[in-house]
């Protein structure tokens, strides 16, 4: 039995690596990597690389085994993940796997904007494989705003069109901690965790705090989503991509991102990371 981490060399699926690495032995732990160079470091560790490609169902034969605990990492690729996603779920059940974790959306079915509905129809998929589950609904990751500094220190602006609405993010590191709590202990099957920080910000509290680590002045500036939309266009995101970003911040303004179930907090062990502390750590690096 092994456990085994897809997108192992992702931003998310190193982070889960690595806490893994501090608590099990390095012969326990698999990666699933498209690009064994990539993943070398690892391999230098002592963890077992499996080498597949999830556009390429055929290469996930063999690549799971009876017994593993499996944490299906979602995608990148909006708009290809769910044949993704299922070549994945029917390679793990055929093998017979022990648990398949997946990293989900907060809110689950009630989620109502689009970056949602992939993770929607994955959840279902695996429901419908009856394989043993554990549903990881990560929430929106603090670093989505935060590796994004460098526009709003050039023009003094957090923009957005999310209104007043709240985000109760955290970091990727919290995320990787929950993820490697729930592979390495028990009583998870079955279960469904809503993952997101100990306290929900708004945008104008987020760009006060940014206004604090830099001492420059910074405003939150709220805009419609169409004007949101040409902003972001003009700075030369892809259509569809920016569309996406627009619709999110208009589910921040309903509070899709808003909740604080504390289910993460109880995972890792500790409170999740201040938004302050993630903010001083991306101001230092910049």
């Amino acid at each position: 039995m092994s456990i085994v981490v897809t997108g192992a060399t992702g931003l998310l699926g190193r982070l889960v690596v690595e806490r893994l690495l501090a608590t099990v032995p390095a012969e326990s732990v698999a990666a699933v990597v498209r690009d064994k160079e990539k993943a070398a470091p690892l391999a230098a560790r002592g963890v077992e690389l499996r080498v597949a490609d999830y556009d390429r169902p055929e290469t996930l034969t063999g690549v799971f085994r009876a017994g593993d605990r499996v944490l299906l990492i979602s995608a990148n690729e909006v708009g290809r993940r769910v044949p993704q996603h299922t070549a994945v779920i029917d390679a793990a059940k055929a093998a017979g796997v022990a648990q398949l974790a997946y990293t989900g959306v907060l809110g689950g079915p009630d989620a109502d904007f689009q970056l949602a509905a992939e993770h929607k129809v994955t959840e279902q998929l695996i429901l419908d494989s009856g394989l043993p589950h554990t549903f990881l609904r990560n929430g929106w990751y603090t670093e989505n705003y935060t590796a994004n500094l460098a526009p709003v220190l050039e023009h003094g602006a957090v923009v957005a069109n999310a209104g007043e609405g709240r985000v109760a993010s955290a970091t990727r590191a919290d995320y990787a901690d929950a993820a490697a709590a729930v592979l390495t202990g028990d009583g998870h099957i079955g279960a469904t965790y809503e993952l997101s920080g100990d306290v929900a910000w708004s945008l104008a509290e987020y760009a006060a705090v940014v206004a604090e680590a830099t001492g420059k002045e910074i405003t939150y500036r709220n805009v419609p989503a169409s004007v949101h939309q040409e902003i972001l266009t003009g700075a030369g995101l892809p259509e569809p991509f920016a569309a996406i970003l627009v619709d999110v911040d208009e589910a921040v303004a309903r509070g899709a991102l808003a909740a604080t179930s504390g289910d993460l907090a109880r995972l890792i062990g500790r409170p999740t990371t201040p938004l302050a502390d993630t903010v001083a750590a991306a101001v230092a690096a910049s």
